[in-house]
């Protein structure tokens, strides 16, 4: 099996990137409530950007879907509601651990089943340790888990030099037993997107089979797997609207004085770190953009950026060889890689002390590195 890890690891970093940089449009929106805001983005990025990408850049999409095998259409949309889960309980698990202990747990989480689940499922893990590139990659994985550890360790050294009153702010409810919990669960959920994506192998060799270009071949699953996060996601924000009476704002813009009067939302309805910030922002500035207009192109550009990081990602899998699993630990780390750097761009590490600012730079390099180990692994085993 061909590839070229190195093309791999840049595609990846790119979809890092979009992940890491989606919610910047969403800071524009103003006055609407997280449902609407969310759902509004998640039409574009579940929906019409997957069918319009893959309608272009794959041949017979209908005829492939309609010929894939129930089985595997089935899967794969069922672990896209499991995955849409895993985001819907990120929020929870910030609210009893905090931003930088949930997020480093979730995602630690997260990473290890997503990369490691799928080469035990088809009995390759007994070949990775026979291998040399095979313990290379593994190697580089658990260095990505370490640089996940030390995003978690400054964000703490962050905490901890925080108010009293601040501490309090950020974490009312801290809760280690119940956190850890709703970490564990959010994390296998939101594995399961890279389950659904190898639940897609069928989808992949028929669109090849129709001439699709191999590049392209993960776009016509991300059409099936996306769809079973979209449902999730549909159900969630559609009880929010009705609870908080919300649904109106998809036709205008509440006044101030309507906007004052809601309840900010829960951070258990936010489904990322980025949306929670975001979200906070909002409530401070309600009513800022009179525009509607204004408020559905943020939300559509924010929907499209964030569909990007899986574009790029199913582009960078084509390139890892024999071990395309690894591709989900390169996803996890770009995305820890560019959301730090937008977080120092954004001066979220200002004013904090040398141990933390060392802590920040210590992640970016071993993360950084965990890219390199796994793209050089792969690249090993290319070698006859």
């Amino acid at each position: 099996m061909g590839g070229n890890p190195l093309l791999g690891v840049f595609l990846h970093w790119l979809g890092g990137l979009a992940s890491a940089s989606f919610y910047v449009p969403y800071r524009r929106v103003r006055g609407w409530s997280w449902e609407t805001y969310w759902l509004a983005g998640g039409v574009m990025s579940w929906i019409i950007v997957p069918w319009i990408l893959a309608l272009s850049l794959t041949r017979n999409l209908f005829h492939v879907l309609g010929m894939a095998p129930t089985p595997a259409i089935l899967w794969t949309y069922f672990f896209g509601v499991l995955w849409g889960l895993g985001g819907l309980t990120f929020g929870l698990t910030m609210r009893y651990l905090g931003l930088s202990l949930g997020m480093s747990v979730a995602l630690g989480y997260t990473a290890v089943f997503g990369t490691l689940v799928p080469p035990i499922f088809h009995g390759q893990f007994t070949q990775l340790l026979a291998q040399r590139s095979g313990i290379i990659i593994l190697v580089g994985v658990g260095i990505c888990i370490g640089g996940i550890v030390l995003a978690g360790a400054a964000g703490i050294s962050k905490e901890n030099e925080l108010s009293h009153e601040e501490k309090l702010a950020s974490i009312q409810e801290f809760s280690l037993k119940r956190g850890l919990g709703v970490a564990t669960f959010c994390g296998v959920m939101s594995s399961c997107f890279a389950f659904g994506l190898d639940a897609g192998n069928p989808i992949k060799e028929l669109t090849i089979g129709q001439g699709t270009p191999v590049m392209w071949q993960g776009l016509p699953v991300l059409v099936v797997l996306l769809a079973g996060g979209f449902t999730t996601n549909f159900i969630w924000c559609l009880v929010l609207s009705i609870q908080n009476k919300s649904y109106g704002e998809y036709l205008r813009i509440p006044s101030s004085s309507e906007t004052e009067s809601m309840a900010h939302p829960p951070i258990e309805n936010v489904t990322d770190a980025a949306s929670t910030e975001m979200a906070l922002e909002s409530s401070l500035h309600p009513g800022a953009t009179s525009s509607l207009a204004a408020n559905y192109a943020f939300s559509a550009l924010a929907g499209a950026t964030w569909y990007m990081q899986f574009f790029f990602y199913t582009m960078g899998e084509t390139q890892m060889g024999q071990y395309k699993f690894s591709s989900w630990t390169l996803h996890m780390a770009s995305i820890m890689i560019f959301s730090t750097i937008w977080g120092i761009a954004l001066k979220e590490w200002r004013g904090v002390s040398l141990r933390t600012k060392v802590l920040v730079f210590l992640t970016l390099l071993t993360l950084v590195g965990s890219t390199v180990v796994v793209g050089y692994g792969n690249l090993q085993a290319l070698k006859p």
